[in-house]
């Protein structure tokens, strides 16, 4: 074709604003390019709408939109993104129409999510971001993915894009390969992804498997922290599978050897170890043998004469010692240590160092409502029953006879060596006088005392020999008495008459009213008291030395 007949083409096309046509690259300036489309004037295109500017040079042929033909000064309005634009908006189209994967690169980050560039701007929301909603989602850009088109808007010009779905989809895929392929006893490499009190999810593509705290390590572990960090590749090995729930155990420690295998054969019983304590609890304290095995001290193996409450009051974390395998349960995975028995038991040599009849003196070092404990050596003590204090008076409490931090002597009466326990008494310093009571009291005898106790029956009156006797309620007066207290009080010198003398039964029965009574009103009186049956009006001498047992005890709960 001649010059002449380009030049009369090129003046026949159509150049309609709006569509993209050809153009000719005529000068590249800084802030603009000079485009020639074969117009009457060129066009001129702001630089930034080329992103590859500095690949281009003068004759490259490029398209454009044609916006104006002619602006106010006579120039052609041209726009290379726009072309790219449009452009790009078809192809995004068919590919929303096709399978809808399409690559984009983040430009930055907006309300909500992510403004992706896939040759036009596009949105992805935060929650299709990835399958967990990032915390700081600027770590995207400037970052390529791949994205589905989830949704497009021709009006609006709108593309909201998805890369949850792709990466669901391939997690699927991986999931469903790794269960059919996976079996228990298999090895694995994953990547820890989370960390629980109760151990870590470890992200084996596709799936997660739990390693519980109790698979890490055969040693003490207080939380996953201790051993494992988020990101962190470990290898463990695949304990069991649930391919219908998708749930695969996972163990660390399954790696290693058992240490508990001929557990027995390495630790037996009898023998002295050394250990480091790794933990204290109120009932013991738990000893690190080796790697993988601890036993236990329980608190009673501490001594075997100090009073120790709790371990952490004579042991501390971290701290060596030696004991003694007192007993080793390898199914269990425990074993008893003891630290007293480094020492010789002092309970083997009480017996013959103590033997029954001996006496012995010390300190009252504390009391309950049964007894006095009394401190016979350094961590050994002795205990005195109420019934043993006093062969005479009816003692509820030790404390109406001792007191804290009293020095007292007393009687070894037996040695429990298996229980640790002395029993001691303090009445068997003395003869029993109630072996001829009845040679003492005779009823009829007309005796004086002192009133010792008051109780809702009766009273108890201190006779010689510091023997009490009784007087019921009913023998204080002729006259009806309502309550002790009001005709009678504690220390107050009585005169009353023996009316039952028990032997077998260590008991007195008095009378008050009887004290001036005639030997005949003596004798009614007292065959009135051998026929009195529970549930008359006035109980009888029986019925009040039982009440006397069941009554209120100073540091008892009072019975209802």
């Amino acid at each position: 074709m001649t010059g002449m007949q380009e030049l009369i083409a090129k003046s026949m096309r159509d150049f309609r604003e709006g569509t993209i046509i050809k153009g000719h690259i005529l000068e590249i300036r800084p802030r603009e390019v000079l485009v020639d489309i074969g117009y009457k004037s060129e066009g001129v295109i702001p630089a930034g709408e080329f992103d590859d500017l500095e690949h281009l040079q003068p004759g490259d042929e490029i398209d454009v939109l044609l916006e104006r033909l002619e602006n106010d000064e006579g120039m052609v309005v041209l726009s290379r993104e726009k072309a790219l634009y449009r452009q790009n908006w078809e192809k995004i189209v068919k590919v929303y129409e096709g399978d809808g994967l399409i690559k984009g690169k983040v430009k930055g980050v907006v309300k909500g999510g992510l403004m992706v560039n896939i040759g036009v701007e596009a949105f992805c929301p935060g929650s299709q971001i990835d399958i967990v909603q990032p915390k700081d989602p600027t770590v995207f850009i400037g970052n390529t993915y791949d994205f589905r088109i989830v949704k497009i808007n021709d009006d609006r010009r709108n593309v909201v894009l998805s890369r949850r779905e792709l990466i669901e989809r391939e997690r699927t895929e991986k999931r469903q390969a790794f269960l059919d392929n996976i079996h228990p006893g298999a090895i694995v490499t994953g990547q820890v992804k989370n960390l629980t009190d109760f151990g870590a999810f470890i992200d084996l593509t596709g799936i997660d498997g739990l390693l519980h705290i109790t698979d890490m390590t055969w040693s003490r572990l207080n939380h996953p922290s201790e051993l494992l960090k988020v990101g962190q590749e470990v290898t463990v090995k695949v304990l069991d599978i649930n391919k219908e729930k998708e749930r695969v155990s996972l163990g660390l420690k399954q790696l290693q050897n058992n240490p508990w295998d001929k557990i027995e054969e390495r630790f037996p019983t009898g023998k002295r170890v050394k250990g480091k304590i790794t933990n204290l609890v109120p009932y013991g304290a738990f000893v690190e043998l080796e790697e993988g095995v601890e036993g236990l001290i329980h608190v009673s193996e501490l001594s075997w004469t100090k009073r120790i409450v709790r371990p952490a009051d004579v042991l501390n974390v971290g701290q060596e010692v030696e004991a003694v395998v007192l007993g080793v349960n390898k199914d269990e995975q425990k074993i008893s240590l003891g630290l007293r028995q480094l020492e010789a038991n002092p309970w083997d040599e009480l017996e013959t160092k103590y033997p029954p009849g001996t006496t012995i003196t010390g300190k009252v070092r504390n009391m309950t409502a049964y007894g006095a404990f009394v401190e016979i050596e350094v961590g050994i003590d002795g205990m005195i029953h109420v019934s043993d204090l006093s062969w005479t008076r009816n003692v509820n409490h030790p404390s109406e006879v001792l007191k804290k931090g009293d020095e007292v002597s007393a009687t070894v009466i037996g040695i429990d060596k298996q229980n640790q326990r002395i029993s001691l008494g303090t009445k068997q310093l003395a003869g029993d006088p109630w072996k001829d009571i009845d040679q003492k009291f005779k009823i009829g005898d007309l005796v004086h005392g002192k009133v010792s106790k008051l109780a809702s029956f009766g009273a108890f009156v201190q006779l010689q020999d510091d023997i009490d006797g009784l007087v019921h309620i009913s023998q204080l007066s002729e006259d009806h008495v309502a309550k002790v207290k009001d005709v009678l009080k504690v220390g107050q010198d009585v005169e009353a008459r023996v009316i039952k003398v028990d032997k077998v039964e260590r008991r007195i029965g008095l009378s008050i009213k009887a004290a001036n009574y005639s030997e005949e009103e003596l004798k009614r009186e007292s065959e009135a008291f051998d026929h009195l049956r529970p549930g008359e009006d006035m109980v009888g001498l029986e019925q009040a030395f039982q009440a006397a047992q069941e009554e209120y005890r100073p540091g008892e709960a009072k019975k209802k």
